[in-house]
């Protein structure tokens, strides 16, 4: 059964969320206060055309690569030029060389690490598993402080120079956004509640494993950070989000305080941000930063292979917390032996945010 096309299934996904656009409103300038109301204008309008645009039937089953597939990325990378018509001007496109627009750069590049990461420890080309071409936007809008993935491809911002810098300027964005397309391609989660926070947080965990994988970082080395780098000079914090301590990655006079809840006795019950998608983001991204923090080594190679089997086995678009968590025991279980360490370490790790399995 698949929910009524009336829910959110494939609607836009922003970097950043809501409640941080109700902060800039609140507490911006007369400038920043008209990008946040705009911004969200500009959501509520591509989530009603990918909401229509998207039949009740368009989960996909997963697909891997097969002999004789190519199996590099197809990039293509255009210059929106401020506007808001999509894709704009073609500036980059696979093999080229670089364009010389750090932005343009920025957006080829990152859509190589990610696809990288999910061919080559996870056997999947490209988002859809058939080489899906990889479209970016870049210089959309003016001075737009958001970067997002609208179903079909990725749109960055530039910033406005005082609140965020240009979105292409953080990895861990890039990698966020596109996961949402693998979410997309792998039966998908509805945007709501606690399958839209899973939605979330499976994008800001393929997100931060994409930069570490590109760097090669150990669990202990990474920062665990999603959207570090694309803060202005004034704004006090690290980061959009953080796995490793959720609600503190930033506590800033215009933003206000990170609110990530990190256990399940914080959960947080709002009817705004689509039930909380982007808050309660933080219990499962916490979740996975102790599994792979009782792992150790590099993130991507277990924790990360028992969060990707566990999108492809899960097969329900309505997923809780409580459902992904006993589907993640069964996957590590599965892979690595029912009295294995990593089996054992998932279910800590769920256990330590409230949730048993």
């Amino acid at each position: 059964m698949f929910p009524s096309p009336a829910l959110p299934v494939h609607p836009i996904q922003c970097i950043v969320p809501p409640y941080i656009l109700d902060a800039i409103k609140l507490r911006g300038n007369a400038q920043q206060r008209a990008m946040a109301v705009r911004m969200e204008s500009d959501c509520r309008a591509f989530r009603a055309r990918r909401e229509q645009a998207a039949p009740p039937d368009s989960f996909l089953p997963a697909a891997r690569i097969s002999a004789g597939e190519s199996r590099g990325p197809k990039r293509e990378v255009y210059d929106a030029g401020n506007g808001s018509s999509l894709p704009g001007t073609s500036r980059r496109k696979e093999g080229d060389e670089p364009a010389g627009d750090a932005q343009v750069d920025e957006a080829y590049e990152g859509a190589g690490d990610t696809h990288r990461l999910y061919l080559e420890q996870y056997e999947r080309d490209s988002l859809d598993g058939k080489g899906l071409a990889l479209v970016s936007a870049v210089h959309y809008g003016r001075d737009y402080n958001n970067a997002f993935w609208n179903g079909d491809q990725m749109v960055y911002g530039d910033g406005d120079g005082t609140i965020f810098t240009p979105l292409t300027g953080s990895l861990s964005v890039i990698g966020h956004e596109l996961s949402h397309g693998v979410v997309q391609y792998s039966g998908g989660l509805v945007y709501q509640d606690e399958p839209g926070a899973l939605n979330e947080s499976f994008a800001d965990v393929f997100g931060v494993l994409t930069v570490q994988y590109r760097n090669d970082e150990t669990v202990d080395a990474a920062k665990w950070l999603v959207g570090d780098g694309i803060f202005g000079p004034d704004i006090r914090g690290e980061a959009l989000r953080s796995l490793k301590a959720p609600g503190n990655a930033y506590d800033d006079d215009i933003l206000g305080t990170d609110p990530q809840p990190y256990h399940m006795d914080l959960y947080v019950n709002t009817s705004s941000d689509n039930g909380g998608v982007h808050i309660n983001s933080g219990i499962p991204n916490h979740a996975f930063y102790l599994l792979a923090s009782y792992l150790g080594g590099k993130a991507w190679e277990k924790a990360g292979r028992i969060w990707y089997d566990t999108m492809q086995a899960v097969n329900n678009p309505h997923a809780t917390f409580a459902n992904w968590a006993d589907k993640s025991v069964e996957m590590a279980r599965e892979r690595y032996g029912s009295g294995s360490l990593e089996a054992v370490f998932t279910r800590r790790a769920w256990k330590l945010v409230g949730i048993t399995v």
